[in-house]
């Protein structure tokens, strides 16, 4: 039996309406008969008002999605493991006494989706996208010995440009995972600017996007014989780990 006590949750983010978080947990709370529990949006314009929202007393845990995994890690009294390696949070937990303690569950999530619908046949991956999923997504991928490459609009230190992505990168690298906005609705007809022609039936392309559930990046690879997933099941593991966290286990 639950006690009385309200528990406020929700999901830390830019322009989330589209999110699937808050009517999950929704029917979450009223399937599980979880009374007193509330979960919402706290769509932020600026880094600031996140930090506001995170300094708030009433919370007992959040969600983060893009753009600010990286940025709340600064207003984290600790970090799990996991979350310092990997340079984002997407899961905070409220101790009883204020205490805020940074987790990443979007590794959780993503391993598990990958790997219930992928069977590896490469040891080379695309990483389209350096923002803070695309850091847990390297993550995963480095533990299980797969090489990540990063792909970025412009090149840096750790990525090369789309401009560089020439037809060997792409018949050598079979895995390939969208950790961009490119397509999200209502955006559905733009899809990340790789060849698709050079897409066969080895190739495996992951779309972190749940929202349309078939995106262009996917549609364009399943033509050219690719198969696809889309981040649905990333997203249900991450949220079920995120509450496990939130009860403590």
């Amino acid at each position: 039996m639950e006690n009385n006590k309200q528990r406020k949750f929700g999901l830390l983010g830019k322009d989330i309406d589209y999110s699937f978080s808050r009517n999950y947990f929704a029917e979450k709370f009223a399937r599980e008969n979880h009374q007193n529990h509330q979960y919402d949006n706290y769509d932020c314009a600026s880094v600031a008002e996140v930090l506001a929202t995170i300094e708030r007393n009433d919370l007992a845990g959040l969600n983060v999605t893009i753009p600010y995994k990286e940025n709340v890690i600064q207003a984290m009294d600790s970090l799990s493991p996991q979350a310092a390696k990997i340079g984002a949070v997407n899961t905070i937990l409220f101790g009883e006494d204020g205490q805020r303690e940074g987790h990443n569950t979007d590794a959780y999530g993503f391993e598990r989706a990958l790997f219930d619908q992928w069977n590896p046949n490469t040891q080379k991956a695309l990483i389209l996208g350096t923002g803070g999923a695309s850091k847990a997504v390297k993550y995963v991928l480095e533990q299980h010995n797969i090489q990540p490459q990063y792909v970025s609009r412009t090149a840096g230190e750790h990525s090369i440009s789309y401009d560089q992505l020439n037809p060997s990168l792409l018949q050598t690298h079979l895995l390939i995972i969208n950790c961009t906005p490119v397509g999200t609705f209502p955006k559905v007809e733009e899809a990340p600017a790789i060849d698709y022609s050079q897409l066969t039936a080895e190739h495996f392309l992951f779309d972190l996007i749940y929202n349309p559930a078939e995106t262009k990046f996917m549609q364009l690879g399943r033509k050219n014989g690719a198969k696809a997933a889309n981040g649905s099941q990333m997203l249900i593991h991450q949220a079920e780990r995120s509450w496990e966290l939130w009860n403590g286990r």
